[in-house]
């Protein structure tokens, strides 16, 4: 008897400098809405969604830092792929609201549709689609 599992999504875990500027780079420029923050006397970790997609946000000591993985490895451009059947509206969207994007809209080299955008902490997403 073979068991079917049913994963229905992944969602990353940043470090962050500052929590509060990071929850609203996701809200305000990404259209993320805040689905928690604690705890309630200290707030230092948050999880920020949009549709099925999640992020975990968490702010620790001074003495560590974000770690992209470009930052790691030249060749790990991303920190998370993110699956959207319309690139091209969400990046008109997105340019609406004024984003800075890495990468913009295009087909690239890996067969692949999308645009790249950096965080606050230079973490990348790429929010698009097999061609």
């Amino acid at each position: 008897v073979q068991i079917m599992t049913n994963l229905t999504y992944v969602s990353p875990f940043f470090i962050v400098r500052d929590l509060k500027s990071s929850v609203s780079f996701y809200s305000e420029k990404l259209g993320f809405e805040l689905r928690f923050i604690g705890p309630d006397d200290l707030f230092y970790f948050a999880i920020v969604g949009r549709d099925n997609i999640t992020i975990m946000l968490k702010q620790t000591s001074v003495d560590v830092k974000p770690s992209p993985n470009y930052t790691r490895d030249e060749w790990a451009r991303w920190d998370a792929y993110i699956s959207t059947a319309e690139p091209d509206t969400l990046f008109d969207e997105y340019n609406s609201r004024g984003v800075v994007f890495r990468q913009p809209i295009r087909n690239d080299e890996d067969g692949l549709r999308g645009f790249e955008i950096a965080d606050p902490d230079g973490y990348v997403l790429f929010f698009g689609r097999p061609k």
